[in-house]
């Protein structure tokens, strides 16, 4: 039952990713964005990172893809034609799927990576959350707020770039 979990969410993961890239409407993107996001929590849960996969859908699909959505509405953007793709994306495309399919090859050849024994005396690092909350909310406080405080000053420099001043044309 797992593996056909595995396979559906995987292929809903991917699905909607791809409708991400290729939709020429910018909100359906992002509601696609909202349902790859969602894909990859349920692989999450399959994996039991429950945290990680409530993390994922409060902090990315709720607040980045409402974010986006929102600055989308705001500046009314149209979905149009799209120019063709340049000769140098279409190669650096071709060699990048060339490496992925070599990658994923050369990786079931060689079978699985070996690791080594985990010791059951120590935890894995940030294993314990509440040494891990413990450091975000003291030693890295400042940091996490400076990068919030810039993802603000990001959008709302984006928000006033991008308006279109109409009755302003005497001003010089």
């Amino acid at each position: 039952m797992a593996n056909i979990l595995f396979y559906l969410f995987s292929a809903i993961t991917l699905g909607t990713a791809l409708l991400v890239v290729t939709s020429k409407n910018a909100v359906n993107s992002a509601m696609f964005f909202l349902l790859s996001l969602t894909g990859t929590a349920s692989l999450f849960v399959l994996l039991d990172a429950y945290l990680l996969a409530v993390l994922l859908v409060l902090v990315y699909a709720g607040a980045v893809v409402a974010l986006f959505l929102f600055i989308i509405m705001l500046l009314d953007m149209q979905g149009g034609n799209r120019k063709p793709f340049a000769r140098a994306t279409m190669a650096a495309s071709v060699i990048a799927a060339g490496l992925l399919v070599v990658g994923v090859l050369s990786f079931l050849k060689r079978g699985q990576i070996i690791t080594a024994p985990l010791s059951e005396s120590t935890p894995a690092v940030g294993a314990v959350l509440k040494l891990y909350a413990s450091q975000l909310f003291t030693t890295y406080l400042l940091p996490v707020q400076v990068v919030g405080f810039l993802l603000l000053i990001a959008m709302l420099g984006v928000i006033v770039l991008s308006k279109r001043f109409e009755g302003l044309g005497d001003i010089k």
